[in-house]
């Protein structure tokens, strides 16, 4: 086995195709075919399922890909190491939740590239979930994502803590009088959000099982919903006093349990951190 292999491997894994990881490798299909068959041996399991249109990974293949990318990332973290004195240069790829966080970041990243003119960012906005399998999958360097996260492999610290209230139209001065409205209706974002997950189970401890959502995609569209009287919805509150102080919306209270989320910076605690990566920690945390 060699590092070339692995690179086939991580090709063929990526394009769902022997015939096009050859294309991409500037090599024949049969040498592709060869260097997976040599790993195959070598670990003694089956990497890929092959139907007539694409291949898959087996579970020994998914495993094999995360130990594929530490090892890429490190050889290249290795190589600027090596290569540079104190110039701080390479990719970072972070992940942010659609919060009041993510509409401060590219002010944070201006800052930071001001500093590091040599660094290219790469950012991706996702829910918690899909952030933290990203970063576990090194897909993402690090994230900003919605605390707790019940994971070993990770490393967190403490961002900010948001203060959460629900808001209504500004016609409802009693959370207590909607709640007894027929369907309650409210609004969020897709399976998976941390502020969807807050209301409904602040809607569950109110005794409201049964309610209609619509879900959106934006801040902006959930907020223009619940100011039409469409339904209800959990928001930060610096968010609110940020972005829409000036909606025709009622703010309301809620318990400080369910009324407070915490944002964490995550990423992995056994990959090695570049120089740009600990500069954009420091500077950010």
């Amino acid at each position: 086995m060699n590092l070339h292999d692995l690179q086939t491997f991580e090709a063929v894994a990526a394009l769902g195709s022997f015939t096009k990881a050859a294309e991409t490798m500037h090599t024949v299909q049969s040498n592709v075919t060869a260097r997976i068959k040599s790993l195959e041996d070598e670990f003694k399991v089956t990497l890929f399922t092959r139907t007539s249109r694409r291949v898959e990974l087996t579970t020994a293949g998914e495993t094999l890909i995360k130990y594929c990318r530490h090892i890429g990332q490190t050889i290249e973290e290795a190589k600027r190491e090596l290569s540079e004195t104190s110039q701080v240069s390479g990719i970072i790829r972070i992940g942010t939740m659609e919060t009041s966080l993510s509409m401060k970041l590219p002010g944070v990243i201006n800052r930071f590239t001001d500093h590091y003119p040599d660094v290219e960012i790469e950012v991706k906005s996702a829910f918690t979930g899909v952030l933290t399998n990203d970063v576990l999958n090194y897909k993402l360097d690090l994230a900003f994502v919605a605390a707790p996260i019940a994971s070993p492999e990770l490393q967190e610290k403490v961002i900010k803590k948001d203060k959460l209230v629900i808001i209504t139209a500004s016609e409802h001065t009693s959370l207590k009088d909607y709640l007894k409205k027929q369907p309650v209706k409210i609004i969020v974002f897709d399976q998976g959000c941390s502020f969807r997950a807050r209301l409904e189970s602040w809607l569950n401890a109110k005794g409201v099982v049964s309610y209609r959502r619509t879900v959106m995609n934006s801040w902006e569209g959930i907020i223009s919903f619940v100011e039409g009287g469409m339904g209800m919805t959990i928001v930060p509150e610096d968010l609110l006093l940020q972005h829409y102080a000036k909606r025709k919306i009622k703010v309301h209270e809620i318990n400080k349990e369910l009324g407070t989320l915490t944002t964490v910076l995550v990423y992995r605690k056994d990959l090695p951190q570049s120089r740009a990566m600990k500069a954009f920690i420091e500077m950010y945390a």
